[in-house]
């Protein structure tokens, strides 16, 4: 692996392999939102409802949750260059099925499928901490983030645009149809461009991928008890969809579901003591040992920023308008410099975390996170606008900067098992924005900014849990002796 000085111009293999990797998240966050700028073209042309519009938006997250704990695991156990370029491939049919739709239904299907690209983002976490010492992790990880997340804003931008161009009932089916074949040819690009590790390097497997080791009993029930916000989750997105919300699926659908959770969440218990039941036996060697409670503080952490930012980019353009009586393209346009944000506060702070600590960088940005969101719920009408728009985007770049240096921590934790600690930490980004949302629609915007700031209170006081990666982890050869990776 590199320790040459970080030179993101550089033509060396670990560079390209950032650069192969931040542009496959970019078009799996273009491919995931592809429909957002362009629902009141596709409204009007399938004649929806705005009962189906606000469905279509439940839908296509709901898929996302147990897909990056999915593709986690499978990144882990099969490499990152052919589960990127699988995800890129398979994704791009549902996104076709997306643009040949003539009805709510089948719509609806396919929304529901796209929502599994949005777990591509956890692949590339892997791949560059394959690439990357840990002095130039951070910064590595936030360029990835921040870049490949900026799809999203540049479908907003880009995809209308596209639609006008063409014109006619279809302008929105050929700029949706256009992402779904870039997302087709990139995975053929990606899976000739990049190695899963460098010339010679090893590419540590778990020892299944039934399920996340621990090395603990006590972090074998830690394990379980961050397993139940996944599965809740779910039941609340089951309970948006029931005739007690927006009556997509019946009853009897309604109540099957809830017993498959069940199931499923036994499974999953079941599994896990599979995988881990030598911890109640044997203890683990020292060497060999890490902390689950690491995972459980950074899980926290990414609820309260990854989270609130999927929330609050999807109530800002209405909390602007309606706050200050604007035109809602001109709040839109105010609000858009949000998530604008993430392509400087990401980089910044994984950069951030290299340079003074991963600990350290945390409990400054997310005291920094929680002061901004309580700013936020103070805002009323007779703040003057920019000073608005300063505070929304003052949080922003705390919100966003958090998120990098949540993912500057997660690949030292321990190597063999990134994918799945990315997935599950992922996955509570969007338990976050899920939360903060179904809160929002029984309270006002204040009273959701303050929910959001004690939230990111809450992951402050248990950072002071968390430790700083130091030292070293141990991963098994294939031979069967000990590698030492550093982690400082």
């Amino acid at each position: 692996m590199s320790s040459l000085k970080f030179n993101l111009f550089s033509l060396n293999d670990n560079m390209k392999v950032l650069h192969y990797s931040w542009v496959a998240f970019f078009i799996t966050f273009l491919v995931w939102f592809n429909h957002a700028p362009l629902l009141g073209l596709i409204a009007k042309s399938l004649n929806l409802t705005s009962e189906e519009i606000k469905t279509l938006l439940i839908l296509n997250v709901a898929l996302t949750i147990p897909a990056r704990i999915f593709i986690g695991m499978a990144t882990d156990q099969y490499g990152p260059r052919k589960t990127f370029s699988v995800l890129l491939l398979l994704c791009s049919i549902p996104c076709g099925m997306f643009a040949l739709s003539t009805n709510f239904e089948q719509l609806a299907l396919a929304r529901f499928l796209l929502g599994f690209i949005g777990a591509g983002f956890v692949i590339g976490i892997r791949l560059v901490s394959e690439w990357f010492p840990a002095n130039q992790l951070g910064t590595a990880e936030g360029i990835y983030l921040g870049w490949g997340n900026f799809g999203s804003a540049a479908a907003a931008i880009i995809l209308p645009a596209v639609a006008l161009f063409i014109g006619g009932d279809n302008g929105w089916r050929w700029a949706v149809g256009a992402t779904g074949i870039i997302s087709f040819v990139y995975s053929f690009v990606f899976y000739f461009g990049v190695r899963d590790t460098p010339q010679g390097a090893t590419y540590f497997k778990p020892k299944s991928s039934k399920a996340m080791e621990v090395t603990s009993v006590g972090d074998f029930y830690l394990l379980l008890l961050m397993k139940l916000p996944l599965f809740a989750t779910l039941a609340l997105l089951n309970w948006k969809l029931s005739p007690e919300g927006v009556s997509l699926i019946s009853q009897n659908i309604t109540v099957i579901i809830y017993l498959g959770l069940v199931v499923w969440f036994l499974y999953e218990v079941y599994n896990a003591y599979q995988v881990n039941k030598d911890v109640f036996v044997t203890p683990v060697d020292p060497i060999h040992q890490y902390s689950f409670k690491q995972v459980a503080v950074l899980n926290v952490l990414y609820f309260a920023t990854f989270g609130s930012e999927l929330a609050v980019v999807s109530m800002l353009p209405l909390f602007f308008s309606e706050t200050f009586d604007l035109d809602i393209v001109f709040a839109g346009l105010l609000a858009s410099t949000y998530a604008f944000m993430n392509l400087l506060s990401r980089p910044l702070g994984g950069w951030i975390s290299d340079k003074y600590g991963r600990k350290k960088t945390l409990i400054i940005l997310t005291t920094g996170l929680s002061l901004g969101y309580a700013t936020m719920a103070s805002i009323t009408g007779d703040w003057p606008l920019v000073l608005a728009v300063a505070a929304a985007m003052g949080c922003s770049f705390f919100v966003q900067a958090g998120e990098g240096a949540v993912f500057a921590a997660v690949p030292l934790i321990k190597r063999r098992l990134t994918g799945q600690i990315a997935g599950m930490t992922g996955a509570y980004g969007n338990v976050g924005a899920v939360c903060y949302l179904t809160v929002l629609s029984f309270v006002s915007y204040s009273f959701f900014f303050w929910v959001i700031a004690g939230c990111a209170f809450i992951g402050l006081m248990m950072l002071f849990l968390m430790q700083e990666p130091k030292g070293s982890m141990a991963e098994i050869m294939p031979d069967g002796s000990v590698e030492l990776i550093q982690v400082d």
